[in-house]
């Protein structure tokens, strides 16, 4: 579209009273919306192997740890948060997408490298919330088991038979348009990731106040009791990747951003958005971390409502992993949404006449109303939810997987490019001391991704090494 067009087109949506001033339909997003967008994105899988991960680390290591986790993700959002709009955080253009803000701030070379990282942990995330709602779901059937045989019982379940089930609830919820249509979605999965998370800590409270007998130390799993010197570096490193990975949202707040009204300025709805995103489960997060640790100290499961560090009440712990289903059933869409319109967008731009591709119909459905369909999105976005789900089939490994995305994705998307995009948008000058400093933090956050991703790799191959896929569990 040439310039003079799209000034027309700003214009007259600036006029309609049903577009904004890019011409697209006006936005209604607010606080509350975005901030259970962040919470749904947020308070994840990742905070069901917080208690392992502190006790890899120990009592002064873990929280420490976790609170830096999130005082660097709040911060590095809130440098994001005003990248939306270009050059002026207010008045700016608009980009719509991350990679369209990276673009936009920095040009072409690192445009494809944020392009790549993203989309590999998006398509990451996919897979492991597939793994880890068919580990729930498992999980209930393994309760009622041992609830009726006793915990010592086998009780093995296929999670192959429950990661059908969540593909083909992921294959009709996949045909929501795009973002603006998921938040009555994403105010579901907030709720129930605080349900969950209160179930897994009430249980925790339960379990030391009847006088646990867990082992728990400051410098957390003993060498020569719990494992070996080398296993002990392993799993440190990857706890960081685990406490990474529970902090993940960066690479689709942009996205999420793009669903504010323009008034208040979207920067400043999205910083307090994401103060109160970040607030919230950071509480949960030390909360469940904390006493999930002092609960079951060293010996903490890898997932503390699946891993059956809790057995009774079984109809709780049923309830708890329902709730984790159902959550991530929506947290899989808010991070789906960005992979499905990048891929689509292309797809038009490049058949903009093919009726397949570009084709749009109306379509009357019971309750809903009419409701936008096209034979391009019911193929393309069912092939990829099969995709995900034969790979997490494959390599169905909860903490090793969830570290290692983690580890991946903070320091490119969490901190790497919103850090360099502040840069170049505040015309910081090389060499100063606020450019030191964001260096130190970049460069900080980069080792601290490496050593993660080794520990969770050598996980991975560990696993694999006696693994037999389609498995029970």
């Amino acid at each position: 579209m040439a310039v003079g067009e799209n000034a027309a087109l700003e214009v007259e949506g600036c006029q309609g009273q049903d577009f904004d001033d890019d011409g697209r339909p006006k936005r209604t997003g607010t606080v509350v919306t975005a901030s259970a967008h962040i919470i749904t994105a947020v308070i994840g899988s990742g905070v069901l192997s917080l208690a392992w991960a502190i006790a890899q680390l120990g009592w002064i290591a873990g929280p420490t740890v976790l609170v830096a986790f999130s005082l660097i993700t709040w911060f590095c959002s809130s440098l994001l948060a005003n990248c939306y709009r270009f050059p002026d955080p207010v008045h700016g253009k608009r980009n719509y997408t991350y990679m369209a803000a990276v673009r936009t701030n920095l040009g072409g070379v690192k445009f494809k490298l944020c392009g790549l990282a993203q989309y590999v942990n998006l398509v990451g995330v996919s897979i492991g919330y597939t793994i880890t709602t068919a580990i729930s779901m498992a999980a209930v059937k393994r309760s009622n088991c041992f609830h009726r045989l006793g915990h010592h019982a086998e009780c093995r379940v296929s999670n192959t038979t429950y990661m059908i089930v969540y593909a083909c609830i992921q294959i009709v919820l996949s045909q929501i348009p795009n973002f603006h249509k998921l938040s009555w979605l994403s105010l579901v999965a907030a709720v129930m990731s605080v349900v969950y998370s209160t179930i897994g800590l009430g249980l925790a409270i339960v379990k030391i106040a009847g006088g646990t007998t867990a082992r728990a130390t400051l410098t957390g799993v003993t060498i020569g009791v719990d494992v070996t010197s080398s296993e002990k570096v392993w799993r440190a490193f990857q706890a960081l990747g685990d406490i990474a990975f529970a902090y993940s949202f960066s690479n689709v707040l942009i996205e999420i951003q793009d669903t504010l009204k323009s008034s208040p300025p979207e920067n400043q709805e999205m910083k307090k958005a994401s103060f109160i995103g970040v607030t919230t489960t950071t509480t949960f997060y030390m909360l469940c971390g904390v006493l999930g640790y002092a609960a079951f100290g060293n010996d903490a499961p890898g997932n503390f409502l699946t891993g059956f560090g809790f057995y009774e009440p079984y109809w709780l712990v049923d309830i708890g992993n329902i709730c984790i289903a159902i959550h991530l059933i929506g947290a899989y869409q808010v991070f789906c949404q960005p992979i499905f319109q990048f891929v689509e967008s292309h797809c038009h731009a490049r058949w903009p006449n093919n009726s397949f591709v570009s084709g749009e119909h109306n379509v009357s459905l019971f309750v809903m109303g009419n409701y936008p369909f096209s034979p391009f999105r019911l193929v393309w976005r069912t092939a990829y939810v099969i995709v995900t789900s034969v790979i997490a089939m494959s390599f169905p490994f909860f903490n090793d997987f969830l570290g290692l995305i983690g580890a991946l994705a903070f320091w490119p998307l969490t901190v790497f490019f919103p850090v360099e995009m502040y840069i170049k948008q505040a015309g910081i000058c090389r060499w100063s001391n606020r450019w030191l400093w964001l260096q130190v933090l970049s460069i900080t956050c980069l080792i601290i991704s490496i050593v993660a991703a080794c520990g969770s790799i050598q996980g991975l191959i560990h696993a694999l090494s006696d693994y037999k896929p389609f498995g029970g569990s």
